[in-house]
This record gives C-alpha cells, sequence and structure tokens, in this order.
C-alpha cells in the first residue's frame, strides 16, 4: 500500500499536536516533528528546550546552511519510514513544504483555532519550559515570532483545513473524516 504522508501547519496550540496523537493511538502512525532534531541539538549542548531557544536554533542553521536545510532532512526521513500512515509536524515556512510535497501521497492540512482558545490549551499543556507562566501578551508575542510568521502563508498552501474550537471528539471525527477521504 502507498503510505499516506499527513503535514501538519497551524498556529501554535491550534490542535496539530492532538490530531498527530490520535492518528498514532487509533492508527498506529508515525511521527517525524521539524522541532526533534531542533530539541536534539539543545539536549546536546545541555541547553535548556525553551521556546526561544528552538526559535534561535531553527534561525541559526536556516541562515547558516540554507532555509531549506530541515526540509531536507525530514523528507529524507520520512523517505527511510517504512510505515504507512507518516504524520508530519511542525511546518512553518514555504521551503518546508519544498520537498515534502515531491513525496508520493503528501496532503498538507492546516488546523486552526481561535487565539484564546490556544492560549489557554498552551498554558495547560505546558510543553516549554516556561510556557505554564506565560501571559496572553507573552503568548501573542511569541506568536510574532519570525518561526511563526510564516505559518499562516504555509496554511494557505494545504489541501486540507480544520477548524479546531470545539470538543476534542470534534476534532477526532475530523480527523476520521480526513483519513477515510486520503484512503479512497
Amino acid at each position: 500500500m502507498e503510505k499516506i504522508i499527513i503535514g501538519l501547519v497551524g498556529p501554535m496550540a491550534s490542535g496539530k499536536g492532538e490530531a498527530k496523537k490520535y492518528l498514532q493511538e487509533k492508527y498506529g502512525a508515525t511521527e517525524h516533528r521539524f522541532s526533534t532534531m531542533l530539541r536534539d541539538l539543545l539536549d546536546r549542548m545541555h541547553v535548556e528546550q525553551s521556546r526561544t531557544n528552538i526559535q534561535d536554533i531553527s534561525t541559526i542553521l536556516r541562515q547558516r546552511f540554507g532555509e531549506d536545510l530541515l526540509a531536507k532532512v525530514l523528507t529524507e526521513d520520512v523517505k527511510n519510514d517504512i510505515h504507512e500512515l507518516i504524520i508530519i509536524d511542525g511546518i512553518r515556512r514555504n521551503a518546508d513544504i519544498e520537498y515534502l510535497e515531491k513525496l508520493p501521497g503528501f496532503t498538507l492540512v492546516s488546523i486552526d483555532a481561535d487565539e484564546k482558545l490556544r492560549y489557554e490549551r498552551m498554558i495547560k499543556r505546558n510543553e516549554n519550559a516556561g510556557d505554564g507562566e506565560k501571559s496572553f501578551a507573552d503568548f501573542q508575542k511569541d506568536s510574532q515570532a519570525e518561526t511563526e510568521l510564516t505559518i499562516p502563508g504555509v496554511m494557505a498552501h494545504a489541501k486540507v483545513h480544520l477548524q479546531n474550537n470545539n470538543s476534542l471528539e470534534e476534532l477526532r471525527a475530523d480527523v476520521d473524516k480526513l483519513l477515510d477521504n486520503l484512503r479512497r
């Protein structure tokens, strides 16, 4: 069977992680995240995995080695993944999708949600160091970081757009429909 590769794009705390987790638990999907290689580097250097440090290391690497560096690495990782259902999380730039779009079975999916709801989700999950203590103004400032500003442009290229302003069950139902459509 041909691979189904779902690339997720959306602003912080829009529901990408929940969609990915659901696809992993229910359908056995494997995951590739742009931030994984950045987190690995920070760990190796014994530097805290804060949102700022992840953004900074991404910017430094892309400026030095090219905007498409992370996309090249991730595309090769996905090519070598033997699983039928693969999720790519953390797509942020047009350079990210340039290589991924060439992969057979790739579909770009955008997930979005209301800004206040996304802020509440970010506080609750506290994924990165310091996220749980951020004010709404801090969240809005983070949303203006260089790594976040290109996301809306990439979302415009998505074949599928999911709005995640309701319950987790509704998001899961939307993901089920998405997968059914991709399998046809």
